[in-house]
């Protein structure tokens, strides 16, 4: 048998489809199990698992339509049985690209954009719940393949190695923080539709720091983000300009995890890296966004949420999985974020370090 996991959603996504390949793997050990990602990310996260036999990455956003349709047909020579669209990929290109892969079975959760054209595109379907969490959507699949879950308690799977640990020792050896209590910080967010929107104004972020910095005098922070960040992380710095603001320059999403670990919490709106957070086991602070629902919540991790009072329980009304962006103006979204107060995610903070 031959599977490809389609995952072309969010790096965080692909996080999130890891206890899928574990079950994947445990249910057909002579299977041949492949995947296909969007992101570079995502094949980072991927590499060395051992549920795979391969892992196909491909930015179609950024290639022509002609090379991307010569490397779909590619693969669709290597006559897949099954292809697996994995939670949340609500938009019908995925589906689309499982249709050009051609797998005899073609899974997929049903979304709110569906479309009797998916009817075609996919054959064996489940009815996405927004109750549930993404991990446990993606197993719920399994039964469609015959399959199970054998594990009693399912977990988010990232192959660290040696270099990866020992990189993070010596980055707390050369800043000189052994021994000090650190914080991770990721001020940024997916830039894809406009999730952009979603983030907590970085003034805010520098209110909160100066304070946090004040009222642990053993605080280290570590600044965690990708070459786009960089702007926004420069500007932290150099406003709230203390030698215990650090940026966490890490080459990869691996060495980020490594230095995850030796955080005592984390500190996001939703994003890949509270996922990668949840999986190294961090306690996280998780300030709420229009895009926090049950589905993506840090998995099996311990997390507080800095709860916003303009959201007011109503994420479902700003986001939902129809392959749209966040509901409302910029202005809008914006004021919403800004709901947020520096004083309430200090005192959720003061939780999850203690």
């Amino acid at each position: 048998m031959k599977i490809l996991v389609i995952s072309m959603a969010g790096i965080g996504d692909t996080i999130l489809a890891t206890p899928l390949l574990r079950e994947l793997r445990a249910n057909f050990p002579q299977a041949r199990i492949e995947s296909l990602v969007l992101w570079a990310g995502s094949r980072d996260i991927l590499a060395d698992n051992p549920a795979l036999n391969a892992v196909h990455q491909r930015n179609f956003l950024t290639a022509s339509t002609a090379s991307n349709m010569a490397f779909l047909l590619k693969l669709r020579q290597e006559r897949f049985d099954v292809s697996i669209n994995t939670h949340p990929q609500s938009r019908i290109h995925y589906r689309g690209i499982a249709r050009v892969i051609s797998a005899r079975l073609r899974l997929s959760h049903v979304y709110d954009c569906w479309t009797p054209l998916d009817r075609w595109l996919v054959n064996r379907t489940l009815p996405q719940d927004y109750g549930l969490h993404t991990v446990c959507q993606n197993l719920d699949l399994l039964p469609l393949l015959d399959a199970r879950v054998t594990s009693t308690s399912p977990a988010l799977e990232i192959m660290l190695a040696p270099k990866d640990h020992e990189w993070a020792d010596s980055f707390v050896a050369k800043h000189e923080i052994v021994g000090r209590t650190l914080l991770g910080v990721h001020v940024g967010s997916g830039g894809t539709k406009n999730l952009r929107f979603k983030r907590w104004p970085l003034a805010s972020y520098a209110q909160l720091l100066r304070q946090a910095l004040e009222r642990w005098p053993d605080l280290s922070v570590l600044l965690f983000g990708g070459p786009d960040e960089t702007a926004d992380i420069q500007w932290l710095m150099e406003t709230v300009r203390s030698p215990h603001l650090i940026r966490a320059d890490t080459k990869s999403l691996k060495q980020a995890g490594a230095l995850l670990k030796r955080c005592r919490a984390f500190l996001s709106v939703d994003t890949a890296l509270m996922h990668l957070a949840a999986a190294m086991k961090t306690p996280q602070v998780v300030i709420e966004a229009p895009t926090f629902n049950k589905t993506n919540e840090p998995f099996d991790n311990t997390y507080f949420l800095a709860t916003n009072p303009a959201i007011a329980g109503q994420n479902l009304e700003y986001y939902r999985y129809d392959g749209k962006g966040i509901k409302g103006s910029e202005t809008h979204l914006r004021q919403v974020m800004e709901s947020v107060r520096v004083d309430s995610v200090l005192e959720v903070l003061g939780r999850a370090l203690a």
